[in-house]
Parts: C-alpha cells; structure tokens; sequence
C-alpha cells in the first residue's frame, strides 16, 4: 500500500488577499474553495500581529486567575454567551463570553464586571484585537458575497452583525482524567476566527472524516464556517466539526471571535437553482442557539441547522 499523504488546511496570506482586492477573483475563489472543501483555513497576517498577539494572550491569563466567585459573574440570556465550566464531562475546559466586543462598551462592561475598580490595559488591549480580527471577518465575509454574486446584500448583512469574543483555557489532564478539552461539535455562528496561544490542541474533521491537528504558523488565525454560513449558502460552504484534544502539561489558552446575525437569516435567491434546490428555510440566528442549547443529541454528531430550518 502506497503512503496516503493528510489532507492540510489551506493556508491563505491575508497582505495578499487584500492586495489582490478589488477584491480579485483570485482571491474570492481561493477563500471560497477552502470553505467549500474544508470549511475553514488559515490567515497569516506577516507580522503586524506579534505585539498585539503577546499581549492579548497575557490578558487572559490574568482573566482566568480571578476567583471563580468574580467569574461567574459573566452571566448572559444568549446562550453560550457567558461563563462555561466546571462541567464533569469536560472538566479541562473553562471559558468566558464578551458581548458587543468590538465596541468600547461591550469590553468596558465586561472588563468593570470582573474588575469594579476597572482594568485599563485589559479593556485597551482586548478591544483591539476584537477590532483587528473583526477586520479578518469582514474581509472574508465580502470575499465570499463577492464570490457568489450577492454582493448587492452585503451591506444590509453588516448592519445585522454582532460580535462575540470567547476566550478559553484548557487546563492540562490529571491523571487518568479525559484528555478532551472540548467535545466534538460544529460552530453555531456564522464565521468564527479562532486563534491560540502556543500549546497546540485543535483537530478539524475533513468531509472525509478524518481527523487533523491544526498546525498554526506563526501569529495566525484559524477561519471557520459555522453552521449559520453553511445555511445561507444553501449548502455550498462546509460547517466542519472540531473538537480539543489535550497532551502535555502546559495549559492551553484561546481566543475566538464569532459572527452572530441580529435577526432574520435567508438564502439569497441567487444561490437557489436547479443544481442548489433550497435546503433551507429563512431562520432567527438566536433562535437556533437556543434550540442547539435545548437539544437533547447535542453531543451527537448530526446536522443540528437541518433539523432546525431544513426544508
């Protein structure tokens, strides 16, 4: 038997693809084809990200060193949107939700929540890396409109658009515990941007089922469909499924930036044809959150949005 080279995630050079805008066809078709394929790909961004990088990453370690009393604080109506952990089926994972996080307000609460007598370098620093990913987003986000032809519905999108900031520590297993820092699951978002300290962790499933590890060149980001892309699409972009698997003994520390959609989401029209029959109905993007929330299969392994809006 010959050897069967893995499959990697397409590596794509943000400097690049904003040169090569207008945004340039090149470009369009290379991000949709990695979303198409393999639903995510990493974003390099030559450099310009190492000081903000370095110390965004030494925010949160001073973020998950606050008492568990101040923690718990984070509290949201959204589901998903506040503080996650002390679960026993994954007792590795904790993890806090920044609402609006792109705006001063948004982390300023968040950042007087935790820190009553205020935290100024934590508010300044994760504000701006917020605003620098949120610019990665809004970058991909125009190259796929561009890409299917529906530009003309971008700018109403953008007005529906909210941010949520997640950061999350996986500590280390101890003993005979689970190595599985978070199970098996798609992203509920639209696009999520997920980036990590050095301790590797992350595995993408290919549409082939095979797990692979996420191998993260420098000061880069990781792009990902989350199901609410997948919907709009009618199909055509992947939602992949991912999962966190521990090894060693050093924690490991990540950030993700999600794309959530303030009301009604459709399919453009212009994504339906004879060869994309609509696969799915107009949906509330909360409203699918909640019904994941509720779900009773979900740590199963099914198409979640299907069984939601499918037509």
């Amino acid at each position: 038997m010959g050897f069967v080279a893995q499959p990697k995630i397409p590596v794509i050079n943000m400097v690049n693809m904003k040169q090569k805008s207008g945004f340039g066809v090149s470009a369009c078709s290379e991000v949709r084809h990695a979303l198409e394929e393999f639903g995510c790909f990493l974003v390099v961004c030559d450099g310009i990200m190492e000081e903000v990088h370095k110390e965004t990453f030494d925010a949160l370690k001073t973020l998950f060193d606050l008492p568990m009393e101040t923690k718990v604080k984070n509290t949201s109506d959204k589901a998903y949107h506040g503080y996650v952990g002390q679960i026993p089926f994954l007792p590795l994972l904790e993890s806090l939700g920044i609402e609006n996080a792109t705006s001063v307000h948004g982390v300023d609460s968040f950042t007087n929540l935790m820190w009553p007598s205020g935290n100024h370098n934590f508010c300044k620093t994760i504000h701006s890396y917020a605003k620098l990913v949120s610019e990665i987003e809004e970058t991909v986000r125009k190259l796929v409109f561009e890409s299917y032809g529906v530009q003309k519905y971008l700018e109403s999108y953008n007005e529906s658009v909210t941010y949520l900031l997640r950061v999350m520590k996986y500590r280390s297993p101890i003993a005979k515990e689970t190595k599985l820092g978070s199970i098996s699951h798609t992203d509920k978002s639209f696009i999520s941007i997920l980036s990590q300290d050095q301790v590797k962790g992350l595995e993408v499933k290919t549409k082939d089922n095979i797990w692979i590890p996420v191998e993260y060149p420098p000061f880069s980001f990781l792009v990902m469909a989350g199901d609410a892309f997948k919907a709009w699409s009618n199909d055509r972009v992947h939602s992949p499924y991912h999962q966190v698997v521990m090894e060693g003994e050093e924690c490991r520390y990540s950030i993700g930036l999600f794309t959530y959609h303030k009301g009604t989401i459709t399919v453009a029209e212009e994504l339906v044809d004879d060869k994309h029959l609509r696969k799915f109905k107009s949906f509330d993007h909360f409203g699918y959150l909640d019904f994941y929330d509720k779900d009773s299969l979900f740590e199963q392994e099914y198409c979640h949005i299907k069984s939601y809006c499918g037509v």
